[in-house]
């Protein structure tokens, strides 16, 4: 039994180790990309107006508001997490400790389509933010409206940097498959 485990986890070092470096790159940068607005987010839970005018942070002080902010930030990040997966080995070999199916090889289809029909919805949702500032914000400061603007701007990348990912890992994994 513990040669087999060994043998696993080698083969699926050795296969995440074929991700390009550019690929290994693009994964990390996912997570860094989603960060700012999630810690902007996390300020506004905290009870920081972050750029916000007294009556348009009313509507932040609920704790339906602050439940769903904490929420939508910390999904983001894990999200952005997961496409890390697609460059190392618990993307290929799901992980020991996750019941029912640790062990067990990770098909390449349910790791490529669930990536690029987010590729495509990620792409979608954010491609508006390069015209943050040509929408009214009577709600923000100006400063506001410029920092909350600099601070989406990097979700732009998300999609896009998703997709590369993601064609990344189906030609690795495919080729490996037919080869």
């Amino acid at each position: 039994m513990r040669r087999m485990s060994t043998q696993m986890t080698t083969a699926a070092s050795s296969t995440a180790a074929d991700a390009p470096r550019w690929a290994v790159w693009a994964a990390h940068a996912t997570t860094l990309v989603v960060l700012p607005s999630g810690l902007w987010r996390i300020a506004l839970v905290l009870g920081y107006p972050a750029g916000y005018t007294d009556e348009g942070f009313t509507g932040f002080q609920s704790f339906g508001a602050k439940v769903w902010m904490l929420t939508l930030s910390v999904v983001c990040e894990l999200l952005a997490v997961l496409t890390v997966g697609l460059v190392r080995p618990w993307g290929e070999v799901v992980p020991r400790w996750i019941p029912l199916i640790g062990g067990r090889a990770v098909r390449p289809m349910a790791a490529v389509v669930p990536a690029a029909l987010g590729a495509v919805a990620l792409t979608a949702l954010w491609a508006g933010v390069p015209w943050w500032w040509t929408y009214p914000h009577d709600d923000m400061t100006d400063t506001g409206n410029v920092v909350v603007g600099i601070l989406y701007q990097p979700l732009i990348l998300w999609g896009p940097l998703l997709a590369a990912v993601t064609v990344s890992y189906y030609r690795r994994r495919c080729r490996r498959r037919s080869a």
